[in-house]
């Protein structure tokens, strides 16, 4: 009788660590079937246009209309993300953090048809290439990128100051917001006008509908 009720008290043990375990743990921030917890980045409202989800994927298609970037309804402080995309031939997107406050500005790990967009042969050493912190950071040239229509996965971490970019499990990019580095970056770059830049403590995330047919699944984050 005894060893069962010692039994009984391990499991209740377990199970308490077990939801312990699990609220340290990853969050999905999309369901795979419907945009519930998403928005769209200047309104309280869903888009009606552009967006679709379809096999467990978010899709931005422009031919379906352009309902504009999409933000997720919670904001983060230090997190870790994980998202796969998959961009489309010559196509241009990107995932942003730390937005001002209601618009979509914010710093943006960029993803982007390296080889065949115009845009990813702009800017200084590579900085608007996939994985580079857009206009501001460049991304390495031997960093593991697969080719447009392919699978790949964007991680960003961020503890206070410090933003890591990884992609397809490689530390590609780091940067300190603290930085002189980091601030004589972002006065070489298009934002070096745009006051509180890069600036904000805690952000949704976003979703970029820049005019191109992209892909998103697997959307998930650890707060830190």
């Amino acid at each position: 009788m005894k060893t069962l009720m010692y039994l009984g008290l391990a499991a209740i043990f377990l199970a308490n660590d077990s939801v312990k375990a699990q609220g340290k743990g990853w969050q999905s921030l999309f369901d795979g079937k419907t945009l519930k917890g998403w928005r769209q980045a200047t309104k309280d409202s869903v888009p009606t246009a552009g967006w679709s989800v379809a096999d467990g994927e978010l899709v931005f298609d422009p031919s379906r209309g352009h309902g504009g970037d999409v933000v997720t309804e919670r904001s983060f402080k230090d997190f870790e993300l994980s998202v796969d995309f998959k961009i489309s031939e010559g196509g241009n997107s990107g995932i942003k953090y730390f937005l001002l406050p209601n618009t979509n500005l914010g710093c943006e790990f960029q993803i982007i048809d390296d080889s065949k967009h115009p845009d990813a042969k702009l800017g200084r050493d590579g900085d608007r290439t996939t994985g580079s912190l857009y206009d501001i950071m460049p991304a390495p040239t031997d960093k593991p990128v697969k080719p447009a229509g392919e699978w790949n996965n964007a991680r960003i971490i961020v503890r206070g100051d410090k933003v890591e970019h990884w992609l397809n499990g490689k530390k590609i990019l780091s940067y300190d917001r603290s930085s002189e580095e980091f601030r004589q970056a972002i006065a070489l770059s298009k934002f070096k006008n745009t006051k509180g830049f890069a600036m904000a403590t805690t952000s949704p995330i976003l979703l970029q509908a820049h005019g191109d047919l992209v892909h998103y699944k697997n959307i998930k984050i650890k707060e830190l």
